[in-house]
């Protein structure tokens, strides 16, 4: 490692997950902060007919989370009762503590799977979709995947509301 770093691989294993942690932390305050600024409305609006709302967005990562994250050191994280392209439909009419519910449950079972994991763990195999993955990859694949849809959020979140907008970071 760089700056003649001594660090052990059990050093490294937990600052990978501390960092992991704090990433996925900071992308659902990003998420909370913008639901703050939201109502149900905002939640179901889209920017047209083949596009996701935040609702479906929330729905969509609740899925997925669940689906990844459960039993995901010995099965498949695509679960039989994971109904994948269903929660790409419009959402039923729904209220905004229901979203917010769902949003609280996906990441509940993420964090808390990675808070118990033990580093020497790290270089297990999982399986996503009928492919061998290392929990590292597996890891990365899930801040991809949040920090993709999360972005969505906020950004939709941030045209819906126009110059009522309260930034999350700096200013412009």
């Amino acid at each position: 490692m760089g700056g003649g770093s001594d660090m052990n691989e059990q050093e490294l294993g937990k600052h990978f997950m501390e960092s992991a942690l704090f990433s996925f932390r900071y992308m659902k305050d990003r998420g909370d902060r913008t639901f703050e600024q939201l109502d149900v409305e905002d939640m179901l609006w889209s920017t047209g007919p083949d596009t996701n709302s935040i609702a479906t967005v929330v729905r969509h990562l609740r899925g997925n989370m669940l689906s990844r994250w459960t039993d995901w050191l010995t099965t498949d994280e695509e679960k039989p009762w994971r109904d994948r392209d269903g929660k790409f439909e419009p959402p039923p009419q729904i209220r905004k503590e229901e979203l917010i519910q769902q949003w609280e449950e996906g990441w509940a079972r993420l964090l808390e799977e990675l808070a118990n994991l033990e580093t020497d763990q790290l270089l297990g195999s999982v399986m996503i979709r009928d492919r061998p993955h290392t929990v590292i990859e597996a890891i990365h694949r899930q801040l991809h995947h949040c920090a993709y849809h999360v972005g969505q959020i906020v950004q939709l979140g941030k045209l819906r509301k126009g110059r009522e907008w309260k930034t999350l970071s700096i200013a412009r």
